[in-house]
């Protein structure tokens, strides 16, 4: 039938543009792991790189992390509240925060602000040819380009994390002081005897992969970009959805892997 074959066609062509995709970021990722040590390291573009990062996500993650643990703890009231169970508020915030909620929502925050800056910025030196100018110098893109802001994007990520995390439990606290009628002093007793060091440790380790992704994947897109100013618009936009798709994703990978190990 007509409709079935264009359907499969049209399917046969999203998978192989997917795995286009997967495959040319596998090679960037390799150039680049490459590059980080076979070249001189410049380490004043990795720590200038690094406050961008910072500057860039440090507002919106901490916003995002103050109403994230207000919103649970708030939510957690309620619900703890039909079984008499308010007291475990602080609990239940702190292990979801730790564990999950901190890390992911960072790196969405993340992928959001910086990953559209990195493919915008190097979509536009793709457009007006500045990365051609850098291959006639002699130089190498990668280890000029996208060497620096993967590894600012892989150390500022987790540290952005920590700060989320405890902005989190912060405006948890707000709420539980007032909804569930325990102290400062009780609930940070609560957090601090149940989030042991491995919840703290899994969340850490993620955030790293979660960086390495979301750089990647934005240093790809904005290196293929092609068509112009509309161009750098549409590389700008795959590299935050592609980059969101890779958390989620690999999320419920790494979270099975921290678990058996």
């Amino acid at each position: 039938m007509p409709g079935s074959s264009s359907f499969v066609e049209r399917a046969g062509r999203r998978v192989t543009s997917a795995m286009n995709i997967v495959g040319g970021v596998s090679c960037l990722a390799k150039e680049a792991a490459r590059c980080l040590f076979v070249f001189r390291f410049e380490f004043r573009e990795l720590m200038h790189q690094i406050l961008m990062v910072g500057n860039r996500s440090l507002s919106i993650v901490s916003l995002i992390a103050l109403f994230t643990g207000l919103v649970m703890a708030l939510q957690l009231s309620v619900g703890l509240g039909r079984f008499g169970l308010k007291l475990y508020v602080g609990q239940m915030v702190g292990l979801a925060i730790f564990r999950e909620l901190g890390p992911v929502l960072t790196s969405l925050m993340v992928a959001a602000r910086v990953g559209s800056s990195i493919a915008a910025e190097l979509g536009s030196m793709v457009v007006t040819e500045q990365v051609l100018a850098i291959e006639a110098m002699g130089a190498n893109p990668v280890q000029k380009l996208v060497v620096p802001r993967v590894v600012a994007t892989v150390i500022a990520t987790p540290i952005l994390a920590v700060m989320a995390n405890v902005i989190g439990v912060f405006g948890g606290m707000i709420i539980a002081v007032r909804e569930a009628g325990v102290t400062p002093r009780f609930y940070v007793n609560q957090i601090t005897s149940t989030i042991l060091m491995e919840d703290f440790v899994s969340g850490l380790v993620k955030t790293v992969f979660f960086g390495l992704f979301i750089a990647i994947i934005s240093c790809y897109q904005g290196l293929m970009t092609t068509g112009g100013t509309e161009g750098v618009g549409k590389a700008t936009t795959r590299a935050v959805v592609y980059s969101s798709m890779a958390i989620f994703i690999s999320d419920f990978f790494l979270t099975k892997l921290i678990i058996y190990f």
